[in-house]
């Protein structure tokens, strides 16, 4: 490689070399709070790298990455809700007997594996990406491994995670068996030349959809997705359910788009069946639940299912509409996260609806906070996440997708249900002395500052989008 060429993949350059950094740091000097400090201007740096990278170069030989305007809008996506989850990360591992700096290198591992996943164009760095970011969710899930659910939430991720690898690879084989090539582009042109797609094709679509499904938590794939939420440490879900899954879908969309998959009818009807699966499936199981994490489990679930509304409807103004989703939701779901983060104790998380009773009564400003993301979660007109709805609503009309625009209606109704379920027992009566006990008197400066920003940003998405929709139709140019 030349330098240019160094240059114009250096945020993953500085990603990859804070990994050593922050190693010999901790060797020398253990302390969780210099840890945090260094991962969070690590973060900093890796994201005004992104403007004074130069255009893109073409390298001589294969390219497995392409840092265009696309890859770096989702990059820097991923650096900053990677950031809010640092800042989120230091005042709730500081009340568990497990706080160790080593979650901070694990954090950086896994933001560069989303980062290439969103610059891949070439199977190979799509399957390097997604290791990458596999690997360490297996160990950042199970972290707090005094707790017995930690434990059993990562099992339950690595094996399904590698089962979806291994669906992965063998539609990755049968690829190359008939393009004998790799790359997107490649792939591409190889297809062009049928007429009819071979069945050998319509496996390996079939096949990789299978790999994409279960990191995205698509039903049917979604089994693994209220346990390990509920498992994992409240910082770690709130990555699982904004980086980990926005990676997926970012490479899916270009995926998709490179490879011309909106030619093939029958992957429209299976992603159609998918997503209203996943919106029915999604909504109705989160009615009975009172674990918060798992209903928000669930509730995620339900948006991947909207976001696929706006994926099958294809063309330009759907890579705007997922990508504006997708933004707004990492704020919202991030906010909702930080909340749950905060008001943790030493001994569990606040993952009981028991535990927000009354909320406003004595933490005022916090249950505003969690309003907020539970009514933009919900679609409420003057938050980010009603616009996000509305997107997708807009990009499902324009392609006369008018079944799954009527469904995805039908489902946000029924999702008011138990977000407002949350929202009422706030504002009801206090609760009882003993769950008062088990949670912290207050939250950290670092989680405080990071729900204040959250908070600012779904307000702001929600009633002056223009900056943001602006930033996005010049970064998805090259789509």
């Amino acid at each position: 490689m030349t330098l240019n060429e160094i240059i114009g993949i250096l945020p993953l350059v500085i990603l990859s070399g804070a990994v050593i950094l922050l190693l010999l740091a901790i060797s020398f000097y253990r302390s969780a709070g210099l840890a945090a400090v260094i991962t969070g201007m690590v973060f900093i740096a890796a994201f005004i790298s992104l403007f004074i990278m130069p255009a893109p170069i073409q390298p001589a030989g294969v390219s497995l990455v392409e840092m265009d305007g696309y890859a770096r809008f989702y990059t820097g996506l991923f650096i900053a809700a990677s950031f809010a989850v640092t800042l989120l990360s230091y005042g709730y591992f500081r009340t568990k007997q497990d706080e160790h700096p080593e979650f901070y290198i694990l954090l950086i591992i896994a933001v560069t594996g989303a980062s290439v996943l969103s610059a891949s164009c070439h199977l190979i760095s799509l399957f390097l990406g997604l290791e990458i970011l596999s690997v360490s969710l297996y160990v950042m899930i199970s972290y707090l491994r005094g707790l017995a659910k930690s434990i059993e939430a990562g099992v339950k991720y690595l094996i399904l995670a590698a089962t979806s690898s291994a669906f992965l690879l063998f539609g990755i084989a049968l690829f190359y068996a008939e393009c004998g090539t790799m790359g997107f582009a490649g792939i591409s042109q190889r297809l062009i030349m049928y007429t009819m797609p071979s069945p050998m094709t319509m496996a390996g679509f079939g096949l990789l959809i299978v790999g994409f499904g279960f990191k995205l938590a698509v039903v049917p794939f979604h089994m693994w997705t209220p346990d390990v939420y509920e498992g994992a440490p409240a910082p770690v879900t709130a990555f699982i359910a904004t980086v980990s899954k926005g990676a997926m879908f970012s490479l899916l969309v270009r995926f998709f788009f490179v490879m011309n998959g909106f030619e093939y009818g029958k992957l429209l009807l299976l992603f159609s069946a998918i997503a209203v699966a996943s919106m029915f499936a999604g909504n109705l199981l989160a009615l009975g639940q009172n674990n918060v994490k798992r209903m928000l489990a669930y509730s995620s679930i339900a948006h991947l299912g909207y976001l696929l509304v706006a994926f099958i409807a294809g063309g330009s103004f759907a890579v705007e509409a997922v990508t504006f989703y997708l933004a707004a939701y990492f704020a919202t779901t991030l906010a909702a996260f930080g909340v749950l983060a905060g008001l943790s104790g030493s001994r569990r998380d606040a993952d009981s609806i028991d535990d927000y009773r009354g909320l406003f009564w004595q933490r005022p400003w916090i249950a505003s906070v969690f309003t907020a993301a539970l009514l933009s979660l919900a679609g409420i007109p003057l938050t980010a996440g009603f616009l996000a709805k509305y997107y997708a609503v807009a990009a499902g009309i324009r392609s006369n997708l008018w079944i799954l625009v009527l469904i995805l209606v039908i489902n946000s109704a029924i999702s008011l249900y138990y977000y407002l379920r949350i929202v009422a027992a706030m504002f009801g009566e206090p609760r009882n002395a003993n769950s008062e006990k088990e949670l912290p008197a207050s939250i950290s400066l670092a989680g405080g500052v990071a729900l204040f920003i959250l908070t600012l940003l779904i307000v702001w998405i929600g009633v002056y989008p223009q900056t943001l929709i602006n930033i996005i139709n010049a970064a998805m140019k090259v789509i």
